[in-house]
């Protein structure tokens, strides 16, 4: 059975956050919910799959890809994973929640660690994590090889790259992440990224204005 995913552009950023469900089980990627009717959708959109969520995964800890994580930590009793690389962005959530004039309290517990490896293995599915810094240093891109298709945060977009004027962003190394871990996947690949429509790796491969091969 192949993975099923629906997206939820959510949040005051317009943040993509991933629902993916196979055989019964899901992973929610990156919650970004900021009230009550983004989450009632996702929940109702679990419940509509019959399916368990297993887990939350955070391609890195920016306040718009955790906004909605206090709401499912309340509901879900599922574990959440994060990179430890730099736990300064998920140690200061309020400050990075003021610095865009948003509220957000600090999260009083440490994910689990998600570390750069292949094989991640929880439950039905199976992925590569890959360490892509430049925008966040705590950066994992996500790559499900069997599925054809990479969660790729904020690392790529459409056309586009994350950002690198934030905590520790660096465009040098956001390049090298692009150029030595993402574009060197199939360019069938379909990229999701944490902003924007999808694309492929071919795609930007070929055209992408910031990063050229």
């Amino acid at each position: 059975m192949s993975v099923q995913i629906e997206k939820f552009e959510v949040g005051p950023f317009a943040e993509n956050t991933y629902l993916l469900t196979k055989e019964g089980e899901s992973l929610l990627i990156d919650p970004g919910f900021s009230n009550d009717r983004e989450f009632r959708e996702f929940h109702s959109a679990l419940a509509n799959q019959n399916s368990r969520l297993i887990a939350v995964l955070l391609t890195h800890a920016h306040i718009d890809h955790v906004l909605g994580l206090p709401a499912v930590v309340r509901k879900f009793d599922s574990d959440v994973y994060l990179s430890h690389i730099d736990l300064h962005p998920w140690n200061n959530i309020s400050e990075q929640a003021a610095m865009f004039g948003l509220k957000a309290d600090n999260l009083s517990f440490t994910p689990k660690e998600l570390p750069e490896q292949k094989g991640f293995t929880l439950g039905p599915f199976t992925m590569d994590l890959m360490h892509t810094p430049g925008h966040a240093p705590d950066h994992i891109s996500i790559y499900f090889k069997e599925s054809g298709f990479l969660v790729a945060g904020d690392t790529l977009f459409k056309g586009s790259v994350g950002r690198a004027d934030l905590y520790k962003g660096d465009m040098e190394i956001l390049t090298k992440s692009i150029r030595e871990k993402i574009y060197t996947l199939p360019d069938d690949t379909v990229v999701y990224p944490g902003h924007g429509p999808e694309t492929t790796v071919g795609v930007e491969k070929k055209s992408n204005p910031f990063v050229k091969i």
